[in-house]
């Protein structure tokens, strides 16, 4: 009884603190801000620093696989950066769901692809700088710093300074095939051999029943959206598109981290690169969590320097 007392004091006295140092310094909670686009209302939420307008600039920030833009690793940086002076606007992609928040429901029809994200980024670079966002920098995490890498290796966004890319993801096909067979019990040949031949036939937008698709056991996904996410495509493996980008990145990478765990073997061949520099945040994993996260958001603001 008195060992829960005290935790329920510990949590209380925790939780008052919390408020206190926002009403201290000034944070608010990010804002809530759609964007219409091909017949989808489009989520982000812009986090702005104390004292600080569109003009000093914004981060623009994506997610990893299926997630979404206030996931912990997300609203965790956004809310560390604004501390550190910096505006945020963390958004999340469609998957194809009108107004979409939190993580993508198995359940759906999975009729996104690995590739939307392009376009989707473009659409609020587009709505930054109609918001007058003076200077815009990158920021993205797992499958969205490769999603971004490969942004800025195709459209080559104008007024973009920087990127830092936290445990961006790597790209190995025959370590994927292998993974989808223990994972599903099948061979990944078959599933994407069905989904090019409905794509031959011209029948991109037909859903393929009960496969596993990503992190979803017994999906439902489009012929298109399986062809994509399960292409062998080196445009997905960060590392290969840092080769392709000028823009000055930085990659961060945890060490403990199991998800991209040849990511430190891959950026290897890059760090003779004057462009692209890299760093270690000892003890954190994938996600970056608790104080790894501040080490993480120390890195980002450094670098991006404004």
């Amino acid at each position: 009884m008195l060992k829960n007392h005290r935790q329920l004091l510990g949590r209380f006295f925790l939780t008052l603190a919390v408020i206190v140092l926002a009403a201290v310094t000034g944070l608010q909670a990010a804002e809530r801000v759609e964007l219409q686009r091909d017949g989808l209302t489009h989520v982000a939420h812009l986090e702005m620093a104390p004292g600080r307008s569109m003009d000093d600039g914004v981060i623009l920030m994506l997610h990893g696989t299926m997630a979404h833009g206030r996931m912990e690793i997300m609203e965790t940086l956004q809310g560390l950066l604004a501390e550190r002076g910096y505006n945020s606007l963390s958004i999340n992609l469609s998957l194809g769901i009108d107004a979409r928040e939190g993580m993508m429901d198995c359940a759906a029809d999975h009729v996104h692809r690995h590739e939307d994200a392009l376009a989707e980024l473009n659409a609020w670079m587009g709505w930054l700088r109609d918001q007058g966002a003076g200077r815009v920098a990158l920021l993205a995490h797992s499958r969205g710093g490769a999603q971004m890498a490969w942004y800025v290796a195709e459209y080559a966004p104008e007024g973009v300074e920087k990127m830092v890319l936290v445990a961006p993801a790597t790209h190995d096909h025959a370590q994927i095939a292998r993974a989808y067979e223990s994972n599903y019990g099948v061979p990944l040949s078959g599933v994407h051999g069905e989904a090019e031949r409905l794509l031959n036939e011209g029948r991109p937008d037909t859903l393929i029943e009960d496969i596993g698709f990503l992190y979803c056991p017994d999906a439902r996904a489009s012929a298109a959206a399986v062809a994509s996410y399960y292409a062998d495509n080196p445009n997905f493996d960060t590392p290969t598109l840092l080769s392709k980008v000028d823009l000055e990145v930085l990659v961060i990478a945890g060490s403990e981290d199991t998800t991209v765990a040849d990511l430190p073997e891959r950026m290897e061949p890059l760090k003779g690169k004057a462009h692209i520099h890299y760093d270690v945040v000892d003890g954190a994993d994938h996600f970056f969590r608790d104080f790894f996260a501040d080490d993480a958001a120390d890195l980002a603001a450094d670098f991006i320097g404004w």
